[in-house]
């Protein structure tokens, strides 16, 4: 299973496809909890997400598209 907590997110560039679907998910997870709940689960501070509020994670989850693409290429 791809370890997503280990690597910074600044640096897409140097995950490898699974590690980009994983983060993708849990980015899309994350949005989808932030729009609906006003209550939002507390992410533990090793998270990668744990500090984003729901529009970093939205520019997050474009730049994980574009790096899953990138990859493809």
């Amino acid at each position: 299973m791809a370890n997503i907590k280990l690597k910074p997110i600044n640096k897409l560039e140097s995950w490898n496809t699974k590690e980009l679907r994983k983060l993708r998910i849990t980015v899309k997870n994350r949005i989808e909890s932030l729009s609906i709940s006003s209550k939002n689960k507390n992410l533990p501070p090793s998270h990668p997400l744990s500090e984003l509020e729901l529009n970093e994670c939205k520019e997050l989850l474009e730049k994980v598209k574009k790096a899953e693409r990138d990859l493809l290429k």
